[in-house]
């Protein structure tokens, strides 16, 4: 009987042991980064903020499921949504007034990031995500890929913008003139008095 209680203690502080090393350590201590941009992204984003003004809303570093979502719930969908999930889009402008997505944009260089001394064989972004292109497409939002190279100007970038919101332009100016709920369903009666 003694036998059975020591057993079962020995089991309860193994079992709890393991409980205790599967846990992750929460004392991380963090330190706050000295750029949350890159060089490189944070001229770019100056760029862009000149190229359209006031007329939309900059988002940095969206990922892809958090601007698409899938239109079933297909067991298909669901690995598209995880796939979406691990994808990533530099910039995306964002409609004003309802922060609609209207364009995606990437940044793609032609050298590889720096690592540790020694530069990557292959650039940032350089091959064509077909996954992302095309999810953005379906989905009608506009996806420009522009390569980094020194000395764009605001209105480069803005002629590049422009090519890609032809669409968007065409709904904007089809708006009612009426912006109330209620529109009026006959002419209205004017006040003057008819000539004869």
């Amino acid at each position: 009987m003694e036998l059975a209680i020591i057993l079962t203690m020995v089991m309860i502080v193994m079992a709890l042991a393991v409980i205790k090393m599967s846990q992750p350590d929460i004392n991380v201590a963090f330190q706050r980064k000295s750029q949350l941009f890159t060089p490189v992204e944070r001229s770019f984003i100056l760029l862009l903020e000149q190229a359209v003004g006031n007329e939309f809303r900059i988002l940095c570093r969206v990922r892809l499921a958090d601007v698409l979502c899938p239109r079933s719930q297909s067991k298909q969908s669901k690995a598209a949504q995880q796939k979406a999930s691990t994808k990533q889009l530099d910039f995306v402008l964002c409609d004003k007034e309802d922060m609609r997505p209207l364009i995606a944009i990437d940044l793609v260089s032609a050298k590889g990031p720096v690592v540790k001394g020694k530069e990557q064989k292959e650039g940032y972004k350089t091959k064509r995500d077909w996954f992302v292109s095309g999810a953005l497409e379906t989905a009608s939002v506009a996806h420009v890929r522009i390569k980094v190279k020194p000395g764009y100007t605001a209105a480069e970038i803005r002629e590049c913008i422009e090519s890609k919101l032809v669409e968007y332009r065409k709904v904007k100016t089809k708006q009612p003139i009426f912006t109330s709920q209620k529109r009026p369903t006959r002419p209205l009666r004017s006040s003057k008095a008819v000539a004869a």
